[in-house]
């Protein structure tokens, strides 16, 4: 039986999970060829663990780092759809429950959001 999302180790498998798939897609892993994985995951445990948690660990711009990254390789409404659609698979895999819902809310959310902002 699932459980939902309770602490950090819960986090960095939905992450770690989540990239794997998105290393795999695609349609999404162009994107992340030059990725340095051993940096970049531990942004996103403390990006997630904020946004579930609210732990005050993570300090950034995630808007920044994606404008800056569509400039180069512009990121489409197809690419929001599916990050959002691997990302929720991932935790629907794993989870269940109150938090479970809330991260898939937020990260839905805030694909909507950059998309706007990137395409106007």
């Amino acid at each position: 039986m699932k459980k939902d999302i309770t602490n950090r180790k819960d986090i960095e498998q939905i992450v770690n999970s989540f990239y794997e798939k998105v290393k795999k897609d695609e349609l999404l892993s162009p994107f992340f060829r030059k990725i340095k994985w051993n940096l970049h995951l531990p942004v996103m445990y403390r990006f997630f663990e904020n946004m579930v948690f609210y732990t005050g660990g993570y300090t950034g711009n995630p808007m920044q780092r994606h404008q800056s990254m569509n400039r180069k390789n512009p990121i489409t409404e197809r690419d929001f759809k599916q990050w959002v659609k691997l990302f929720s698979k991932t935790v629907d895999e794993n989870f269940t429950g109150e938090k479970a819902n809330l991260i898939k809310q937020r990260v839905h959310s805030i694909a909507t959001v950059m998309q706007i902002k990137m395409t106007t």
